[in-house]
């Protein structure tokens, strides 16, 4: 039965074109090819960044949030009131109108005095703006050296000025050490968020940030897999360019450089808009969808890889239109754009 199902999971038709096997990708001298089992070493990866994270918390945003003099909101607690606890732990933390005379019929309070308890109740959970700080001033740091590093294993390359390049030979192109480390890198980033998403700050996108997680994961772990390397390292280097900006934005926000912020979400609006809804469907999906045929018959990996492209791309568009909103209300509100967007969603990318 398992041997039937490895097999089956493992038939070179879904991986890859016709008149190619896995023999064609064994390891020659001189040659190193992808292998899947190399993909364990994204769990060490992301289990070392969680590490790496807590120590820069600790000893590297805390203290820059000092020199900032970042400090947390004094906020009252809600009474105790074990009734309420219990309705704001299993049904609803914000209750309608007919949910609060209800309730207070049964504490014998006034419906202000629950709806305020419900509003502190709310505020209790909400994190402090140092642990925001610190998760921001993390996840920029990590984007500026994945970006910057992933420029480095890119810049010599064919591929990278030459799309058509992506394809030469495939899918027998043997794996360079930079596009290993950049790989493993990048899974054991997402890797460790999504070990992380229940106890770091939870955003009105959360549902989103799961589905994005989880994709990157399962779009890297395939392109991997089936070769598609080249044409990964293209979509995790555009996709870290405009999250060095957004951090960033949200870091000098907090630390009250309003200014500063301002302009960096502006440029990360522009940046966003470019690489997510411009270079990354009309470039890179692009050259997923129509040079490979020009060289194979389309086989699973290639419909599988292309959709999820665009999941990624769907997600794009979700999130340029809140973008877009927000920018709308800086420039005819006169809101802070940086502080309205930092308090109503973060985008990830990846994120992507």
């Amino acid at each position: 039965m398992l041997q039937t199902l490895g097999e089956w999971v493992w038939w070179e038709r879904l991986w890859l074109p016709e008149n190619v096997s896995w023999s064609d990708l064994e390891d020659t001298e001189g040659r190193v090819y992808a292998k899947a089992s190399q993909l364990y070493g994204a769990v060490p990866c992301a289990l070392c960044l969680l590490l790496v994270r807590y120590l820069f918390e600790r000893y590297v945003a805390t203290p820059l949030a000092n020199v900032w003099e970042i400090k947390d909101r004094i906020r009252l607690a809600a009474e105790h009131n074990p009734l309420l606890e219990n309705y704001f732990c299993s049904k609803a933390r914000a209750p309608s109108q007919a949910e609060v005379r209800s309730l207070c019929k049964k504490t014998g309070w006034p419906e202000k005095r629950v709806e305020v308890w419900f509003r502190r109740r709310r505020n209790q959970d909400r994190p402090g703006l140092r642990k925001r700080f610190s998760e921001a001033s993390w996840r920029c740091t990590f984007y500026l050296f994945a970006f910057f590093g992933g420029l480095l294993a890119l810049y010599d390359k064919p591929w990278f000025y030459n799309l058509r390049e992506v394809w030469a030979g495939f899918p027998i192109q043997s794996m360079l050490p930079s596009q290993y480390w950049y790989y493993i890198l990048e899974m054991g980033f997402y890797l460790s968020l999504l070990l992380r998403l229940t106890f770091d700050v939870k955003r009105k996108d959360f549902k989103e940030q799961v589905i994005h997680h989880f994709a990157t994961l399962t779009l890297l772990s395939f392109s991997w897999i089936s070769n598609y390397i080249r044409i990964g390292t293209l979509v995790m280097a555009v996709h870290d360019s405009s999250d060095i900006l957004l951090e960033g934005a949200k870091v000098f926000n907090y630390a009250k450089w309003h200014k500063t912020s301002n302009a960096m979400f502006v440029v990360f609006t522009v940046l966003f808009m470019v690489t997510r809804l411009v270079i990354f469907p009309f470039w890179l999906i692009h050259c997923t969808w129509v040079y490979p045929i020009e060289l194979y018959p389309p086989f699973f990996g290639y419909y599988f890889f292309n959709v999820m492209l665009m999941v990624l791309q769907i997600l794009h568009i979700y999130w340029a239109v809140l973008i877009s909103r927000m920018l709308y209300k800086f420039i005819f509100s006169k809101v802070c754009v940086s502080r309205c967007f930092c308090a109503a969603v973060h985008s990830s990318t990846g994120n992507v």
